[in-house]
Order: structure tokens, then sequence, then C-alpha cells
């Protein structure tokens, strides 16, 4: 059994308002902190979703600095939303998975019974996540996200190529031609960065991860650099549609000329996982490998 120094005495409820199915989930959930002694908090739309009688907050970050733990029923897009919105509070979070892959979360809901009572055992890990971060000027105005899994710059709709000019710490790799550039973090490897060909990358790994999108040139191969490295990506395209997203949210346009840097952030994300944990059974599972037949 691990010994922690966590106290979770007051256990904030948050889900995904598109799945009202996992309102059973939630009540149950909630019905066993209750009776192990622990006090339920919930985000307001989470409550009313799953009919619960607790303290509510009206956003994440109220949430998350009112909570010891916070418990997000959903997949791996409610993670990283409730990552971006608890605002550095510092409070870990434990994914009860409703969606499919589900990489950040640790449990399924059929789970939460056995889960919890690891949790009052104080039979848990926390693990700290790097986070990324990027600055700039975007059509002249300044920008600043940050993000769990990955930055994105990419094309709009129109099918054709952008062209990207990208130093790291001012020294020039490469000028990327093709769909786009994914920077991403260990945690984000196995998201969009994966499915552009890019590697696995256990989450303990001190790296950015630079994988280009669709690269025009079949020479173009990600790149693996230090988490101290700062990345610099320059837009070179002209009259071409060029966005910015962090985590998968759209946040800028960017225009020829507009230079964004992306570097290491300050904050990190603290995910919680109940018992033993395991990144590579994790892969195996999710990702329907097998392991040796000797």
């Amino acid at each position: 059994m691990k010994k922690n120094p966590e106290k979770l005495s007051r256990i904030g409820l948050l889900a995904n308002f598109d799945k009202p199915s996992s309102g059973a989930v939630i009540r149950e959930a909630a019905e066993r902190i209750v009776s192990a002694g622990r006090v339920v908090a919930a985000e307001i739309q989470t409550a009313k979703m799953a009919g619960l009688k607790c303290d509510t907050f009206a956003d994440t970050s109220a949430l998350a600095r009112a909570s010891d733990l916070l418990l997000v029923f959903g997949g791996d897009g409610t993670m990283l939303r409730v990552v971006g919105e608890s605002n550095g509070s510092g409070t870990p979070i434990l994914g009860v998975n409703m969606g499919r892959l589900g990489f950040l979360t640790a449990l399924s809901s059929k789970d939460i019974a056995s889960g919890l009572e690891k949790l009052w055992r104080n039979d848990f890990v926390i693990e700290s996540r790097p986070m990324m971060e990027a600055a700039g000027q975007c059509e002249g105005r300044p920008i600043r996200m940050s993000a769990l899994n990955d930055i994105v710059i990419s094309r709009g709709a129109v099918s054709r190529l952008i062209e990207l000019d990208v130093s790291v710490n001012d020294q020039e790799l490469t000028r990327y031609r093709g769909d786009g550039l994914i920077v991403s973090t260990p945690t984000g490897s196995t998201a969009y960065s994966l499915s552009a060909g890019g590697p696995i990358v256990s989450p303990g790994a001190e790296v950015f991860v630079i994988t280009p999108i669709c690269p025009h040139a079949l020479s173009n191969r990600t790149v693996i650099i230090s988490l101290d490295c700062v990345v610099s990506v320059k837009l070179l395209s002209k009259e071409m549609e060029t966005i910015i997203s962090a985590d998968g949210q759209i946040k800028a346009s960017l225009s020829a000329g507009d230079t964004v840097v992306i570097r290491r952030c300050r904050r990190a994300a603290r995910l919680l996982y109940p018992g033993e944990t395991s990144f590579f059974e994790a892969v195996r599972q999710k990702l329907h490998w097998r392991g040796s037949y000797v």
C-alpha cells in the first residue's frame, strides 16, 4: 500500500453534460463517498444532471479550490477541459471513463466501487504531468494558451499546404510544408500526435514531440526534444486560413509572419490513479495490443 500525504475529505464531482446517461454512475459515486464519511460537492450543472443534493459551485475553478479531489466523469476531452478550467489549483484529478479510449482516465464506470475503496485505504498514486504553453502575436493581437496534450498549428477548411518555419532554442530546425504541425507533451503523445504517426512516449519522459501533419516531404519525421527547449513556429504562407489550437480548442487565427513560441508551462496537471498503475498496461489494453505467446 502506498502512503500518501493527501487527505481526501471533500470530493468534487464534474461530468460531461453531453452524456446525461452518466447520471446513475454519478449518483452511485456520491452515495459511496457519503457512506465513507466524506463530503460531496459538485459543479452546479453536474448536480442538476444527477439529481444531487450537495454543495454546488458555479464553475470548475471554484470547485477545484474547494475540493481535495476532482472526480471527473467523461472521456479525455472532459479531462482536458477540467485541467484547463481548474486554473492551476493543484487539486488532483481522477477520471472515470464514460467515453471510448480514455487514456487520461483511470477508472471505468463499472469500477467505481473498487476504485473508491482504494482511495479510502490511501492506496493511490498521483502523477504530475507536465503542461505546455504558447504565446505570440496573432493578427496583431497577443495570445497566450496552455495545454496538457498538445498545441497544434494547422490549415483551415481549404485543402492547400501551409508552410511553417520551425526553430528550437533559436536554432533553425526545418521548414515544414503540409497540413500543419503538432507539438505535444508525453501525455499528448497518445492523442493527435499518435494518429499523425508520432511515437508513444512514457509520461515520465522529459521531452516534447514535434510531429508534422501530412508533410509534403517524405523526409520530414517526428523530432523529440527536451522539455527545457523552446520551440518557435513562424507562419510563412500568405492568404491561407491557419489556426492554432490548444488541447483541441481553437484559440486564434494566424496570418503570414505571425510567430508562436511554445515552451514548458510552470503549471502541471496532477492525475490520480487508484492502486497500482502501469502506463504500458494501459497502452496494451486501449490499443488492443497482445503480449508474447511464449
